[in-house]
């Protein structure tokens, strides 16, 4: 049986951990202030929706798709994005907090993160040329073997990137930010 298509619609203030959101393809859709906290989203499609003000924070993702997603200013706490359907996968994140989430081995070319919390992140071995971080904290982000070609950590700050361990050809860091990649040495920089 073929799963519903809901398109063009606005989802407001609902709690998706008491009530699941219908299995399903979501094209154009919006979701504002609801909470998907804990809840099962295995297997829904969302294709060019917009996430504003949700809690995703410990969301099962086994086999979500998000097709050119936006989320603003959402609790995203714990969210494992390799368990997504890699096809087509396509995100950008403004005002997020997505602290101890993991993007291992994940796929995302140009990956925005805007003004993101992004303490304890797991970016191993994820592949994120063109990837930008502007004003995100990355504190205790884990970055190893993970392609980071001509991202820009210009304004990002608390990374440390090892560039022995990571691809950085081309990505652009600010001067104030270069003790991020040097902190294994052990130096001071003044």
């Amino acid at each position: 049986m073929p799963k519903p298509i809901i398109e063009d619609q606005r989802f407001l203030d609902v709690d998706y951990g008491a009530q699941p959101l219908p299995t399903g393809t979501y094209e154009n859709c919006t979701f504002i202030n609801c909470s998907f906290a804990g809840a099962d989203l295995g297997g829904r499609h969302f294709a060019d929706c917009v996430f504003e003000h949700c809690d995703l924070s410990l969301a099962k993702t086994v086999e979500t798709a998000f097709r050119t997603v936006s989320f603003q200013h959402c609790k995203m706490l714990g969210l494992r994005f390799e368990d997504c359907n890699p096809f087509l996968l396509a995100v950008d994140f403004a005002d997020c907090t997505l602290n101890f989430s993991t993007f291992y081995q994940v796929k995302l070319k140009q990956a925005r993160f805007r003004q993101c919390q992004l303490e304890e992140v797991d970016f191993t071995d994820a592949q994120l040329p063109d990837a930008v971080f502007a004003a995100c904290n990355l504190q205790r982000a884990v970055f190893e073997n993970t392609v980071l070609k001509n991202a820009d950590f210009r304004t990002a700050y608390a990374y440390r990137i090892d560039p022995e361990q990571n691809q950085i050809r081309k990505a652009k860091f600010s001067l104030s930010g270069v003790a991020g990649l040097l902190g294994k040495y052990g130096i001071v920089i003044e």
